[in-house]
């Protein structure tokens, strides 16, 4: 496969000034990277602030705030306003909040881009708090945690139970949108002192892509500057306290498939040693979307039991969006997690036979990466898979842009993650990743998420400890019934104490006290 173009010329192309850290810059921060081919300009304006630094009893401020900025009026233009004139250039801009970051984001054909560039900063920069912008956006977001969140995709929803159980006690715990009664508590006044505080001076990253004309990042940087200066005080990195165990969250719900989550925090990010190790290994094992990785070839293609299984060595939300991994979710502790998409009832099949057969194989797969390693073989195939693929990373001038501010986030020299992937992969030696594998991975201290009905028999079918076998319609090898056999019998040592049953209406209700 050919080189993209941008690929070696990113480290020419990007500046950072000065060094940036993931919570607070020493002086205004600037990234341009500039394509002057490109028809297209991207900018990002990157708030080192996120739901982490939410106050306590109004978690879910700091997407609040974000989302009144993107979506609501400014001192210059009403929100009907803006968006009638941001429709005639194809254009829009949007926001994402994550733990530690805030971003907001935009993209425009260079022929507009001072009438652009002038909503788009007004958006940040003049925001007008209007009372009937909050109070629409407030509701939107009441009605999303208390509706669709709890009902329109249960392994999402899974997947944040993980997270939360997992980071317990830290300022990772509660989901970026809040909960229910915190947002119900939120006022206008409390967003007004939310951006007073941290929509500072030397808080925030201008970043601009694309074909810009020159000395245009630095006059943005100028516009932002505008900003008061304040010192934003530093949240500590997470330390969340590892599981001793399993511990198991069962959910119930009435519905015919159960939504799957398990994994455990560690403290591996880009920029350390191990990293590519286990970008590889993580890729063999479960690839997102990958149809050729280990557990999607276990679990669906050989047994039918889903629509795909995945793990992941970084944070990934929505992933039923995308095929690409996710950017400005950068974090300074991550989530090993498998990610196993809800496993209907099918035929004579019981429900909790086929989820914990699913559950059973991925912990077995899991423990055989751990135990095992990768062979030469495995590992050679799945560098010239990554080889390949990572080029689409960086597809275009937006993504890249993004990765950039990662790569600030992380402090990551130039050339940078991107450029940096192949020739990562490329030293990589099956001793050292199997090293790195032994080091980063583990399997018998995890937190484990079931969405299902009838929880209290789940419960019982995990304590009991008996096998789950699964149904076929047609005959299959004695090979693979042997392995169904193994599979369907592999343990799961769970005690009944840290087994915990909670409703569905219960989920996200409100903060733990």
């Amino acid at each position: 496969m050919k080189t993209p173009a941008w690929l070696p010329a990113l480290a020419l192309t990007m500046s950072t000034v000065p060094p940036l850290t993931a919570q607070q810059g020493s002086g205004s921060g600037t990234i341009a990277l500039r394509e002057p081919d490109s028809p297209f300009i991207a900018f990002e304006v990157w708030v080192k602030a996120g739901s982490q630094n939410d106050p306590g009893g109004k978690e879910g401020l700091a997407a609040l705030t974000a989302n009144l900025l993107a979506e609501g009026s400014t001192t210059t233009d009403r929100y009907d306003a803006i968006r009638a004139r941001l429709y005639p250039m194809a254009a829009g801009y949007g926001f994402t909040v994550d733990k530690e970051m805030t971003v907001f984001r935009g993209r425009v054909h260079r022929d507009n881009l001072e009438p652009y560039y002038a909503l788009f900063r007004n958006a940040v920069l003049q925001p007008a708090f209007s009372d009937e912008d909050f109070q629409r956006v407030k509701t939107q977001t009441v009605n999303f945690l208390e509706r669709a969140r709890r009902y329109s995709r249960d392994e999402e929803l899974s997947k944040e139970l993980l997270f939360s159980m997992a980071y317990r006690g830290t300022p990772y715990e509660h989901p970026e949108e809040g909960y229910v009664q915190s947002v119900q508590s939120i006022t206008l006044d409390d967003v007004k002192a939310f951006y007073r505080d941290h929509y500072v001076r030397h808080n925030l990253v201008v970043a601009v892509g694309g074909g810009h004309p020159g000395g245009f990042a630095e006059r943005a940087r100028r516009d932002f500057d505008a900003l008061p200066a304040r010192d934003v005080p530093a949240v500590p990195r997470p330390a969340p306290a590892p599981p001793a165990g399993i511990k198991v969250l069962i959910v119930e719900k009435r519905t015919d498939a159960t939504a799957i989550s398990l994994g455990f925090p560690y403290g591996l990010v880009r920029g350390q040693p191990d990293f590519f190790a286990l970008m590889a290994a993580n890729a063999w094992l479960g690839e997102h979307r990958s149809s050729v990785s280990h557990l999607y070839q276990v679990i669906r293609e050989a047994r039918g039991m889903n629509y795909g299984d995945y793990s992941y060595i970084e944070a990934f939300p929505l992933g039923y969006t995308t095929q690409e991994p996710p950017v400005n979710v950068a974090r300074r502790h991550q989530l090993f997690e498998i990610w196993i998409r809800p496993v209907s009832k099918t035929g004579a099949d019981d429900l909790h036979d086929r989820a914990l057969f699913a559950t059973r194989a991925a912990l077995r797969e899991l423990t055989r990466l751990v135990d095992g390693g990768m062979t030469d073989s495995t590992l050679n195939e799945t560098k010239q898979y990554l080889h390949n693929f990572s080029v689409t990373y960086g597809s275009t001038v937006s993504r890249r842009l993004a990765y950039a501010v990662d790569d600030a986030f992380y402090r990551l020299p130039a050339p940078g993650f991107l450029a940096s992937i192949r020739p990562g992969l490329a030293t990589l030696t099956r001793e050292n990743a199997n090293a790195a594998i032994r080091r980063q991975l583990q399997y018998r201290n995890l937190y484990l998420v079931f969405i299902t009905q009838d929880a209290e028999g789940l419960k019982r079918r995990l304590l009991s400890g008996e096998p789950s076998p699964i149904r076929y319609a047609g005959p299959k090898s004695a090979a693979h019934m042997a392995e169904d056999a193994e599979i369907a019998s592999f343990p799961i040592p769970v005690r009944e104490e840290d087994i915990t049953i909670i409703g569905i209406n219960e989920v996200f209700e409100k903060g733990r006290s």
